[in-house]
């Protein structure tokens, strides 16, 4: 007899990470020249959230790219750490500012503690299976100190999109769960996408409280971000 339908995902899940470190590796080289640009929402949450923090405080950048929001933070007067699971990623962010410490880890794995003033995720929670956003956000939680914040971004696409795709994955056989799809591009991209009240029954359970939720502006190719600030409850 051969595994279950729960270790089939497993497994699956496991394979979907490590692909998404090979994709992220793979599209460093032109991130910047594609993706290097910070939309207006994002500026704006990005210089709420450092708004709220001390002015000496100290920031996790959790998924940070090659180093996007880098530069905010800086100018702001706090410091930061970026962490990331894509090495290549890592390596422009370190190109670009050698000053600003770096670390590679998944999310699923971050081990900080009462470290942080405020975590940060932006573009990230899209690649996160609907069982790691609860042990996510609780090592979110963990890192920060005493009255801090979180400020994190979720996508969003068009539902009858979402359902077609979720549909087209079943039918093939994957063990995906609904809001998961596989996009064409550029190899078979992993996406979930929760319900925005699924979405804030976890950051609430994880013990924040959102301060502040907007939906930013619609792209031409069909998705947006929900912008979430929250602090600790």
């Amino acid at each position: 007899m051969g595994p279950g339908p729960a270790a089939d995902r497993a497994a699956w899940l496991g394979n979907m990470r490590r692909v998404g470190e090979e994709q992220e590796d793979a599209l460093a080289p032109d991130y910047d020249a594609q993706w290097g640009e910070i939309e207006d929402t994002h500026r704006a949450f990005v210089e709420r959230f450092l708004s709220m923090l001390p002015p000496d405080g100290r920031v996790l950048d959790a998924a940070c790219g090659t180093g996007k929001y880098f530069g905010m933070v800086i100018a702001s007067g706090r410091s930061l750490l970026g962490v990331d699971h894509s090495g290549a990623y890592l390596a422009n962010a370190g190109a670009k500012f050698s000053h600003v410490p770096t670390e590679k880890h998944d999310l699923q794995d971050l081990p900080y503690r009462d470290e942080f003033d405020g975590v940060m995720c932006v573009d990230a929670m899209e690649f996160v299976p609907p069982e790691d956003w609860p042990g996510i956000l609780e090592r979110f939680r963990g890192a920060l100190r005493p009255g801090g914040f979180l400020y994190l971004t979720v996508e969003l696409a068009r539902e009858d999109q979402v359902r077609a795709a979720n549909e087209e994955a079943r039918r093939s056989g994957l063990p995906v769960v609904e809001g998961e799809v596989m996009w064409e591009e550029p190899d078979g991209y992993y996406h979930h996408y929760p319900r925005v009240e699924q979405v804030r029954a976890w950051v609430a359970d994880a013990g924040f409280v959102i301060e502040e939720e907007v939906e930013g502006l619609w792209h031409a190719e069909g998705y947006a971000y929900r912008h979430v600030l929250a602090g600790v409850g």
